[in-house]
């Protein structure tokens, strides 16, 4: 019987994680001020027909913390990569001087700061929540099994542990994107 406890806490805590790289994933798209080549990930181009990610037809760099560098590998593609991150609504403006684009990216305004800290929040609530379905859902399948009860009570408590760990890990990680987003 214990194996089977052992299944449904292992499944459990692989949820969990789940949750937290999701997490992790989704705080990398916020931007803290610094230019990184993530930021134009969701940017798709034109591209013979088809609609490509941007970076599967250029080369992205960050020169500096301000300025973005788009370099297309074929020159005709330049209209469509500007035109493409305008469409983006990313905010950015983009500069062609026909080598490559420059994108400069502004500092954040306070009100901008606030309103990504919002967000953040947002998503670390949204990563609790998926963290408190793992544990019902592997409290629900404790009780579906044929155990013991005071063994019942204490995978219960197994549970409601790791539920209170990948919490704590939540706060943690949004303690430190918050201080990264608010630090000008």
């Amino acid at each position: 019987m214990d194996e089977e406890v052992k299944f449904v806490l292992d499944s459990t805590k692989e949820s969990m994680d789940a949750s937290i790289s999701h997490l992790e994933k989704a705080f990398i798209k916020i931007r803290a001020g610094k230019a990184s080549p993530i930021m134009l990930s969701s940017v798709m181009v034109e591209y013979y027909g088809s609609q490509t990610p941007l970076s599967q037809v250029s080369n992205i760099n960050t020169p500096d913390a301000r300025t973005i560098s788009v370099q297309p590998w074929e020159k005709n593609l330049m209209g469509e990569i500007e035109t493409a991150i305008m469409n983006a609504n990313l905010g950015f403006n983009p500069m062609n001087n026909g080598e490559m684009i420059i994108i400069n990216v502004p500092p954040l305004t306070e009100e901008r700061r606030v309103q990504l800290v919002k967000q953040a929040k947002a998503e670390a609530e949204d990563a609790k929540v998926s963290i408190r379905s793992a544990r019902q859902e592997a409290n629900k399948e404790l009780k579906a099994l044929e155990i013991s009860e005071d063994l019942l009570k204490n995978a219960e408590v197994d549970v409601q542990e790791l539920t209170n760990t990948y919490s704590k890990k939540v706060d943690s990680i949004l303690a430190v994107k918050e201080a990264e987003i608010m630090k000008v």
